[in-house]
């Protein structure tokens, strides 16, 4: 205690501290221009075709005799440490430069119906995670799955229809799938695989299809499933 001119002043009390952020954040979610409702495939789909990152990257050729996607091209992503499989239609360009959530990415072209409004497509992307202990990897899946729905859909909502233990070319893995509504009238699926990759370093994919009912949704879960670590 302090006294100045007779009066009796309180020490200084600091400022309470902020609390400390997870030391692991789940994925981030992609990162793309402004979207609205069902309209993201125009912005969100047309800036991943726009934006492959090129640099370790590539598209290759791999047979094997489980990959339902054998003998079409692959995505070989050296700096998440995966590869998958190029279903037909779908676009990868290796020449374009990604954005920053993503490290590699493909798409599926939506198409317009009568009114101008996108009536399917689709996308799939890979990025590192960062590291994440075996024991917390559903809790961040789940996590990552749904701050992607609140982010492509931020004013529909999402129900948890899988969650589930896996393994990826022989590593240890998390999947998770989310029904998606986009507060609109319109569905869609989304997928997220979270991989540890080396000790607790971790990559993920992450796959949307529109709508949540259509082969898209097939398309997407296909692809995730031909993933290897390399």
């Amino acid at each position: 205690m302090m006294k100045l001119g007779g009066m009796t002043t309180p020490p200084t009390t600091p400022p309470p501290t902020m609390p400390t952020p997870p030391l692991v954040p789940p994925p981030p979610p992609p990162y793309a221009p402004t979207r609205s409702g069902r309209r993201w495939r125009g912005a969100v789909v047309t800036a991943v075709i726009a934006a492959v990152v090129a640099a370790g990257l590539g598209t290759w050729w791999w047979m094997r005799d489980d990959d339902p996607l054998a003998g079409r091209p692959r995505v070989t992503d050296t700096k998440a440490g995966l590869s998958y499989g190029i279903p037909e239609g779908w676009k990868h360009d290796g020449k374009k430069k990604l954005i920053s959530a993503f490290t590699t990415g493909m798409t599926k072209k939506s198409h317009e119906d009568a009114y101008g409004k996108d009536t399917d497509g689709g996308f799939v992307a890979a990025g590192e995670a960062g590291r994440v202990p075996e024991a917390a990897l559903a809790g961040q899946t789940e996590r990552a799955a749904r701050s992607n729905a609140v982010f492509f859909y931020p004013e529909g909502s999402s129900e948890l229809k899988e969650s589930k233990a896996t393994t990826v070319d022989g590593h240890t893995a998390h999947t998770v799938a989310l029904a998606v509504k986009d507060g609109e009238g319109g569905t869609a699926h989304l997928r997220l695989t979270l991989i540890i990759t080396d000790e607790n370093d971790t990559a993920f994919l992450l796959g949307l299809g529109t709508p949540g009912t259509g082969p898209e949704r097939e398309e997407v879960d296909t692809v995730l499933s031909t993933a290897t670590v390399l």
